[in-house]
């Protein structure tokens, strides 16, 4: 009787047949080399990159915040206030509004002394309040209470204060934003001191974020603005000769009532476009860059300690480098492709505060070609 083949033996001289598919396991000695090398590796690598990681898949985990409503800003030297005022769709004053301009202060000494100057026809009352701690606790010299004499000219306008330091077992520093939404607090009785009223306007931005004098003026002789706007300042990094882009908005003009509270957030989606300057880092010594490095709110963006090395400092400044080694905070793989490596030089002095180019030669290290800073 015949046999299929598929009854036949798969069995030959009693050997089993060769197998091409064979595998062989990892010796388990090898695969622990492997994660003792692998494991550490991915921990400092988290520590050392976990944020720039973060930021470059910031597109795929997070979304862009509604968008503000962009209010035409008009200007023009030599045109009248009723014709700019017209133009936006409001009416002249008879009598100009009381302007309170209120910061809180860290150590920005030459854009202060700039920004008083530039807005000082048009305020009332510059509010100013400083504190004895750094916002991640540290102890902090008054650097604006010992340096009043340089800001004499505005002495009858001035109103300031200081807040006392952390007390005993207060442990708020641990969360430096804390500590800082304290001293935005501690302002609005700053204010009630200063004799604001109902109707005023008043101007909530940091000492940095400068608001135009035309911006101002139009806030101040119109009627039909907007009891809230954010500012559009031109955003720029260590001087003016590095513009980075329109994205500043946190700055905000307030027709001051009984609901008003000093904030630094966003506080309506109404914004007046190109309406100042917001110079960052800004400083005129590399002590100074080093010293708000590590006093202000993002200060653990400093990894490593050789990113306060002046030498280091210096050659970002020039460059127009990122002095935390991070990536663009951009909500598209586009802005941020697009934002990534330095930011292009400008040669154009034009538009910036009047104050500063009258006096180019005292402030040469914040415009074009003036980025070598002293040390100290």
């Amino acid at each position: 009787m015949l046999t299929s083949p598929s009854n036949k033996c798969p069995w030959r001289n009693g050997k089993r047949p060769f197998r091409l598919t064979s595998k062989r396991s990892v010796p388990p000695k090898i695969l622990f080399i492997i994660l003792l090398i692998f494991i550490p590796t991915c921990v400092i690598g988290v520590f050392n990159y976990g944020q720039k990681v973060s930021y470059f898949l910031r597109p795929l985990w997070d979304s862009p915040p509604p968008p503000f409503q962009r209010l035409p800003h008009y200007y023009a030297e030599n045109v009248s206030m009723d014709h700019l005022c017209r133009l936006h769709g409001w009416s002249l004053r008879s009598q100009p509004r009381r302007v309170f301009d209120a910061i809180i202060f860290s150590n920005e000494l030459d854009i202060l002394e700039i920004r008083w100057r530039e807005l000082y026809p048009y305020v009332t009352k510059f509010i100013i309040l400083e504190s004895n701690t750094t916002f991640t606790g540290m102890p902090k010299p008054l650097f604006f209470d010992s340096n009043q004499a340089r800001f004499a000219f505005a002495e009858g306008k001035i109103v300031h204060d200081v807040l006392s330091g952390l007390s005993a077992g207060d442990r708020s520093h641990e969360d430096p934003f804390v500590l800082e939404s304290k001293q935005r607090r501690a302002v609005n009785g700053l204010l009630r001191r200063a004799g604001i009223s109902n109707g005023d306007i008043l101007i909530m931005s940091d000492t940095d974020e400068i608001p135009s004098p035309h911006t101002v003026k139009l806030v101040q002789w119109c009627d039909g603005v907007p009891s809230v706007m954010h500012l559009e300042l031109r955003h720029y990094m260590y001087s003016f000769e590095f513009p980075v882009d329109y994205s500043s908005w946190r700055a905000t003009t307030h027709i001051f009532g009984p609901y008003t509270h000093y904030k630094h957030s966003r506080q309506t989606d109404l914004i007046f476009s190109d309406a100042g300057w917001h110079c960052s880092f800004c400083f005129r010594r590399i002590q100074e860059f080093v010293f708000k490095m590590t006093a202000y709110s993002h200060a653990d963006r400093v990894k490593r300690r050789e990113f306060l090395g002046y030498s280091r400092i210096q050659k970002l400044i020039c460059r127009g480098n990122d002095l935390f080694d991070m990536l663009p905070e951009e909500y598209t793989f586009r802005e941020l492709f697009k934002k990534m490596g330095s930011i292009p030089s400008t040669a154009s002095a034009v538009h910036l505060p009047a104050y500063l180019i009258e006096n180019a030669e005292k402030f040469s290290f914040l415009l074009p070609g003036g980025c070598l800073r002293s040390p100290e």
